[in-house]
């Protein structure tokens, strides 16, 4: 699925099915629903889920949380705009898909 086609469901009550939980844990924090999408990665002990977790706390405020997940996933901490964040994680996880 591509990011446009992904962005295009955000109109729906759940997130589209056959995708990954961190990918729908970016759908969920897409729609502004932050305590949804971190229930959901709280379960994802992966580096993907680690990734989308470190995001959540950026998001959140939460620096020194952030950096410890971007730790956990293998990436470096990010400082630039949150929504191009988020779109960049989408369009890799989705490329995987």
């Amino acid at each position: 699925m591509e990011i446009d086609e992904f962005l295009g469901t955000l109109g729906g009550e759940e997130a589209p099915s056959g995708v990954s939980g961190a990918v729908q844990a970016l759908w969920y924090a897409e729609k502004g629903d932050w305590e949804r999408a971190h229930r959901i990665v709280q379960e994802i002990a992966d580096e993907d889920g680690s990734w989308v977790h470190a995001h959540l706390h950026r998001e959140e405020g939460d620096l020194g949380n952030a950096n410890y997940w971007y730790g956990r996933s293998g990436r470096p901490p990010v400082t630039g705009d949150l929504r191009e964040e988020r779109h960049a994680i989408m369009r890799e996880l989705l490329s995987r898909a």
